[in-house]
Order: C-alpha cells, then structure tokens, then sequence
C-alpha cells in the first residue's frame, strides 16, 4: 500500500480482533491484534511473527540495563489474517453493511456484525 492508500477504505481488521493466521510460518495459529498500522497495511498478532533480537548491555548514569536475548512480536501484512467471527466461530471475510446510516463490518459466512 502506498501513500494512505487504505486510510479512506474501510478498515477490515481492527485493534483486539480475533484473528487467524492464513499464510506464512505462522499459518493456522490464532491470536489478538494488538496494534494496527492502516497505512503500511499491517497489523501485529500477540504471539505470532515472534522474532529474536540480542540486545548489548547498556551503561548509563541512572543504572545498567540487562542485556540478553529477547523474544519480540513483529508486524505482518494484513492480508495474511482474516478475521475471526464470534458467532459462527470461523475465519472470514469481512463485509460491509449499513445499519441505520451507519457502515458496520459484517461476516460473510453467516451474516453477523461484527
């Protein structure tokens, strides 16, 4: 995506959905969206695209910080999650529907809001 292509589009996965992970080395795990870049088009899953970084001991003048091998979430394309529906339980796409003048997310397999 480029330029804020997705910012005026309607927004398919929002923070704290469930969502399931469709494709990479990650694929059929399911987790929480923690936070949401529209713009980039990519999301970050709690416990999933977890990657490993070495962080150097750090000295400064209030204290020393532990260095050490920490395990981090990464962000991954939104089009490699889909959404969880809580009715239905399964992983689909998202439409979308007006209600009262207001567009609201909608699952496509049983046609519940979201």
């Amino acid at each position: 995506m480029g330029d804020g292509e997705q910012e005026n589009a309607m927004q398919r996965i929002k923070k704290d959905d469930r969502v399931k992970v469709i494709t990479g080395k990650d694929r059929g795990t399911t987790g929480r969206v923690v936070r949401v870049w529209p713009s980039d088009g990519r999301v970050m899953v709690e416990g999933v695209n977890v990657q490993t970084k070495h962080t150097p001991i750090q000295r400064s003048r209030t204290g020393t910080t532990e260095g050490g091998i920490v395990h981090e979430e990464a962000p991954l394309p939104a089009s490699n999650v889909l959404p969880i529906c809580e009715e239905c339980g399964e992983a689909t796409r998202v439409g979308a529907k007006f209600v009262d003048g207001v567009k609201h997310r909608n699952c496509r397999a049983c046609d519940a809001t979201f």
